[in-house]
């Protein structure tokens, strides 16, 4: 059966709060803090393909759930923590007040701990129910470590710190790129290299996917900064013009609007280039990236 986003999004949406252990009611905010961030709605990009790598891979995304939503749970930590005064200091997440501004600065930080700790809970427990099967445990761990790998001091937080660092500072397009390559695209390759694990991908698949999701990362990203210039926030569900306000470096603020939308154009050109082989089979991802272009015009 053909899936489509939507599809995917909503078998994430009806399972997100599954894999939530029971919290005891003398810490009930902690679990209202993290549930408010979890189901403030979102496009749940990063879950979504994971389970469309798995399928492309021939894979069973029943099986793959657990890290999926794990990686939604990484994701949605990183948003809350991302948002704090000390960080970018933002007032609106997905349409909705952030959290800090809802549950107060400590509860934000300790549900964001929250959901991130969860995520690991969520991959292991599923791994202890295959040791006695080194196909199935192999394919788990290795998934398990490019979502965290993807989520850690070489990956998402290594590119906060930069983007960080580099506010109100003139930089160059190489410290850019490593920003969006680990920013935000370290958690987008690694939501596709885990879901092809969780199948049964050769070698061959996994490096053409593998360019595939870089230069998507990259897109999503140029593709961001373009609409914090000409989007809204009600299409959004955020603030635009924050990253003008806080002085942050953005591939518009660099080279101007008409080079982010050129730069754009190549670099979804490259996603698609690495997939053409595989024709129809990939159509779910050619779409994922002219979707992406057709958002920002």
């Amino acid at each position: 059966m053909e899936r489509h986003f939507d599809d995917y999004k909503a078998i994430v949406n009806k399972h997100l709060l599954d894999f939530i252990p029971v919290i005891d009611n003398k810490s009930i905010s902690l679990y209202d803090a993290m549930k408010y961030s979890l189901t403030a709605g979102g496009k749940r990009l990063r879950p979504v393909l994971l389970l469309a790598a798995c399928d492309f891979a021939g894979g069973d995304i029943k099986e793959a759930l657990p890290y999926a939503i794990a990686i939604e749970y990484i994701h949605t930590y990183s948003l809350i923590h991302d948002d704090l005064p000390a960080m970018d200091n933002d007032d609106l997440r997905r349409g909705l007040p952030t959290n800090h501004k809802v549950y107060g600065e400590a509860l934000a930080i300790l549900a964001g701990d929250g959901l991130l700790n969860t995520a690991f809970e969520a991959m292991t427990k599923d791994m202890m129910m295959y040791f006695d099967d080194p196909a199935k445990i192999t394919k788990r761990v290795k998934a398990a470590y490019e979502i965290a790998k993807g989520a850690g001091v070489k990956g998402m937080v290594a590119g906060q710190v930069s983007d960080m660092e580099s506010e109100e500072s003139d930089i160059s397009n190489e410290m850019l790129f490593y920003i969006h390559l680990n920013k935000t695209g370290a958690l987008i390759k690694a939501a596709i290299k885990a879901g092809l694990y969780l199948g049964d991908p050769d070698r061959e698949m996994i490096e053409r996917m593998d360019a595939y999701a870089e230069n998507l990362g990259l897109s999503f990203q140029i593709a961001d900064d373009i609409l914090d210039v000409v989007g809204s926030a009600e299409e959004l569900g955020k603030n635009v013009g924050q990253d003008a306000k806080d002085k942050k470096s953005t591939y518009t603020s660099i080279n101007g609007l008409d080079k982010a939308y050129e730069t754009l154009d190549e670099i979804s050109d490259k996603a698609l280039n690495a997939i053409s082989d595989y024709y129809d089979n990939a159509e779910f991802f050619a779409k994922l990236i002219n979707d992406l272009k057709n958002r920002t015009k």
